[in-house]
Formats: C-alpha cells, structure tokens, sequence
C-alpha cells in the first residue's frame, strides 16, 4: 500500500485544506496516511516551518503549501503504477 505522509502542525489552515483535499480525491483504499506534527521534532520544525504542508508520497515529497483532490488522486496512482 501507499504511504501517505503529510506534515503539518496545528492550526495551519492550509494544512486542513490540503487534508480535507486529500480526503476529498475519494482514493483512501490505495493509500495510509499520517500526519506528523513538525512541532514535536526541532529538526522537522527547522526545515518545514514555512513551507507546510508537505505531503509525501512513499518517501518523496509530492506536494508543498496546497494540494488538489485531482493532483493527489494523480500522484497515488502513478505511485502505484510504478510498482508494476
């Protein structure tokens, strides 16, 4: 199964418009998801400050600040094409 990781932090607006996004692309058989707070990691935090939510996809990032139902139903079924 796909790996979704997604970092955000509470009360990032654009981080629940990137979830409700995902949630909405209807594809959530095909993947698992987890959120990561970047504030419970300094390192995380020093790199993804200003630049949530990060979405990766198995590892590589695929998404940075927004992301659409469309483009993320996109990116998880080209990530399992690639498995083939």
């Amino acid at each position: 199964m796909t790996r979704v990781v997604i970092y955000s932090k509470p009360g990032c607006h654009l981080c629940d418009e990137a979830k409700a996004a995902i949630q909405a692309a209807g594809c959530d058989e095909e993947y698992a998801l987890e959120e990561i707070n970047i504030e419970t990691d300094p390192v995380l935090l020093d790199r993804y400050r200003f630049e949530i939510p990060v979405i990766t996809i198995d590892g590589v990032e695929a998404f940075r600040n927004r992301v659409g139902s469309e483009e993320f139903t996109k990116a998880i079924l080209a990530a399992k094409n690639s498995y083939r």
